[in-house]
């Protein structure tokens, strides 16, 4: 399917509807409330400020937003209030969507917006991204996983339209480790570490990961550390925030996620970097099972694994496969 073709069902789901939209400003919530503004019958982007995302966040969701024409609220929520998120568990993406969708959920239903959604995109299915539950239990609409697009095609069509959109939108606590606890000083040291590095370099997204003593940096263009010997101002200025040693991640960022399957003859498997809760997916896919065990469900062409993985056969193109992988992913539910 073509990418104006994908757009064009966005449009037709978005059309003429009150339109509340969790906004961030990055590429995914930018081009689906730009899409919204040309179609829709009303906007509202619904932006939360939780304390804990990179600068500049709040004034770039504010400008796009007014550029773009549409209402635009922010809800201030001081996630340093909420001890159980600060514990920093392996649920803590899950426990920040829930707050964060609780609140954009109330908004737009005490301002009579009927249609809810957010900017998940189809490769954020098969990313370990747990939030995409709290999508799915608060019925929020995904118009981009409905119409199968991908990251890498979302960044494509905002660079050819020229509409612009902010790379860094991620917060701050996801550089901590999990079972970690997060605090502000960890937070403001980050903060600061990653601003250094954005305005000393021309890297557009830079993630310090703090390991207590050592900092991992992760950007999105290698050479700009090695130019005029940047790295070492770098390690110097990371030393300085407390940190005594600075490594640096030799893989690139790469935000332009799409999904390539392993097809072969006619078959193809994808392993999810998450196991699969059989018992909630039957519940989705229940007309579609013909066969089921502890271990797997099985459906007309597809086996889901409890494990991740997830298998196909008698497919007679690559597309059909990939298609077909598409379609099931939305009915899936993994753990947490």
């Amino acid at each position: 399917m073509s990418l104006e073709r994908k757009i064009n069902i966005v449009k037709d789901i978005l059309k003429d509807k009150k339109v509340a939209i969790g906004f961030s400003g990055g590429a995914d919530s930018t081009l689906i409330a730009y899409l919204s503004s040309k179609v829709a019958a009303e906007t509202l982007a619904i932006t939360i400020d939780n304390h804990l995302l990179p600068t500049g966040f709040v004034e770039n969701t504010k400008n796009v937003a007014k550029s773009f024409g549409i209402k635009h609220e922010i809800i201030d929520i001081d996630f340093y209030q909420k001890d159980y998120f600060l514990l920093n568990d392996s649920k803590r993406c899950y426990n920040c969507r829930t707050l964060m969708y609780s609140q954009i959920e109330k908004a737009a239903h005490e301002r009579g917006y009927d249609f809810i959604c957010d900017g998940n995109n189809i490769s954020d299915l098969v990313i370990d991204r747990p939030g995409i539950l709290v999508t799915y239990k608060k019925g929020f609409k995904t118009p981009f996983i409905d119409a199968k697009l991908t990251s890498k095609e979302i960044h494509e069509y905002l660079n050819k339209h020229d509409i612009p959109f902010s790379r860094s939108t991620t917060c701050l606590a996801t550089r901590i480790p999990t079972d970690t606890p997060t605090t502000k000083e960890k937070i403001s040291r980050i903060s600061c570490c990653e601003d250094y590095i954005l305005e000393n370099t021309s890297c557009e997204i830079v993630k310090v990961r703090d390991l207590g003593k050592y900092a991992i940096c992760e950007v999105d263009k290698l050479n700009e550390l090695f130019n005029d010997h940047k790295y070492s101002l770098i390690s110097d200025e990371l030393k300085r925030q407390g940190f005594e040693k600075v490594a640096l991640n030799l893989s690139e960022i790469d935000d332009d996620e799409y999904i390539k399957i392993e097809y072969n003859d006619g078959s193809f498997s994808y392993k999810l970097p998450f196991s699969i809760n059989l018992e909630n997916s039957e519940k989705i896919l229940d007309g579609e099972i013909i066969n089921k065990s502890p271990e797997k469900i099985e459906t007309k062409n597809i086996i889901v694994n409890e494990n991740g993985l997830i298998e196909g056969n008698d497919f007679k193109t690559y597309d059909d496969a990939l298609y077909s992988f598409m379609e099931i992913l939305p009915k899936l539910r993994r753990n947490v």
